[in-house]
């Protein structure tokens, strides 16, 4: 059986520290984001651990936070409560951000996926029409602690198209729940676009030269200032104001992923994937500073012919110093409700845990740009929050509770197990 991966005795070692807090509450900062209006009071949680995930890298033991507007007024050790705070009193659990997984296809609520097969390149589409929102794989992963998720198309053309950034809350409208349209961008590089159509999808040459017309044609557009509706949001990609996610795997398609997107093109790229053998390639994407958004396949055992041994690609990654590092599901690839399993087997195949639950919760908010936001517990950022019973990475662990912008989203002991 697994042991509990964060236990104190590990964290003893992790490169951490049980940090003190404030002595007394402070108020909150200047409001940064706008939120829906809430009917929930001000909200004040007392729990036994919480994982700040912030860069301090902060962990408080107990500690607590104060909720007001959706937003995190205080986190810390525990201090006086403002009496018009509703609390709760939550003993020995633990406290994390909400999960947030980058590459992810269960927004129209059906294990089938989104893709436009006419043209090798999608530069115009977008997942927004498909999106259910609260739908049940939605609401599921919600009760799993994933509270934000890219949602993507799928990956059957070189530009698969743009994705929405969103919130699993379990019964909102598609404005509740949205945080960023489009969110981002997604590519196929290698393996799924490659097609026998008669183009120049048939090859991996060919593939490269459909992205890199297209991208051309995008920067002409950027440079002259001229507006084209069929080209505005990958003009925003070469502007560098939204972020490119790429699927590719196997070194091959790793170098050559980082090459274009971070050597040809300057651009706010994510590789995701990188499985297979992509590890080879894992020092050339470290030093090309490009972040990894790796799964659902995280070790190399089937084609770990070069090594001829087990390979756990998480750790080939980190060890490697590829910086802000995730994980994904790909799902409904793996059900996003275990999305915490990534980083599960990746502690116990042997990498960090508190590396581990990063890759779940602030580097993917980083990667993405979107960490003043998600990702972290500190003042003035999202009250997205799950309450655990135990260690998150531990299998044995249930979720009590699901906090999303201020209000309860899920309850254990209210909705019972949902997954």
């Amino acid at each position: 059986m697994l042991s509990i991966i964060l236990s104190a005795s590990v964290l003893g070692t992790a490169p951490t520290e049980i940090a003190q807090g404030a002595d007394t509450y402070q108020g909150a900062r200047p409001l940064t984001f706008e939120h829906q209006p809430t009917d929930s009071p001000p909200l004040a949680i007392l729990c036994g651990r919480l994982f700040t995930m912030a860069d301090s890298n902060a962990i408080f033991d107990p500690g607590m936070l104060l909720i007001r507007n959706g937003e995190i007024e205080y986190v810390g050790k525990p201090v006086d409560i403002p009496t018009d705070y509703e609390v709760m009193d939550l003993g020995a659990t633990w406290v994390t951000p909400g999960l947030v997984d980058l590459h992810s296809h269960i927004q129209s609520g059906d294990w089938r996926d989104t893709n436009d097969m006419v043209m090798p390149t999608n530069e115009v589409f977008s997942t927004r029409p498909a999106i259910v929102s609260s739908n049940p794989n939605m609401r599921r992963a919600c009760a799993a602690g994933v509270t934000t998720l890219f949602g993507i198309p799928g990956s059957g053309t070189s530009i698969s198209g743009f994705g929405v950034l969103y919130k699993t809350k379990t019964s909102a409208s598609y404005e509740e729940i949205v945080l960023a349209d489009p969110g981002g961008m997604k590519v196929a590089q290698t393996n799924n676009p490659e097609r026998d159509a008669g183009d120049l999808g048939a090859t991996r040459a060919g593939l490269s030269w459909l992205l890199e017309e297209v991208n051309d044609r995008a920067i002409e557009v950027r440079d002259q200032g001229i507006f084209d509706p069929t080209l505005d949001n990958l003009r925003r990609i070469q502007s560098k104001e939204l972020p490119v996610l790429i699927h590719c795997a196997g070194s091959d398609g790793v170098a050559s992923t980082v090459r274009m997107w971070r050597g040809t093109y300057d651009t706010r790229s994510v590789l995701s994937h990188g499985s297979f053998d992509g590890h080879h390639a894992a020092a050339y994407v470290a030093k090309m500073g490009m972040p990894v958004n790796h799964g659902p396949r995280t070790f190399n055992m089937t084609y770990g012919i070069r090594e001829g041994r087990f390979v756990n690609t998480s750790k080939a990654y980190t060890d490697a110093g590829v910086p802000n590092f995730s994980l994904t599901t790909d799902a409904s690839v793996i059900p996003q409700e275990e999305f915490f399993l990534q980083g599960t087997m990746s502690a116990h195949f042997g990498s960090d845990p508190y590396q581990m639950l990063q890759a779940l919760t602030i580097n993917p908010a980083k990667s993405f740009g979107i960490e003043d936001s998600v990702g972290s517990l500190e003042v003035g950022k999202d009250a997205d929050i799950v309450i655990w019973t135990g260690d998150p990475l531990d299998p044995r662990t249930s979720v009590e509770s699901v906090i999303i912008d201020g209000d309860i989203q899920y309850s254990r002991a209210e909705d019972g197990q949902w997954f």
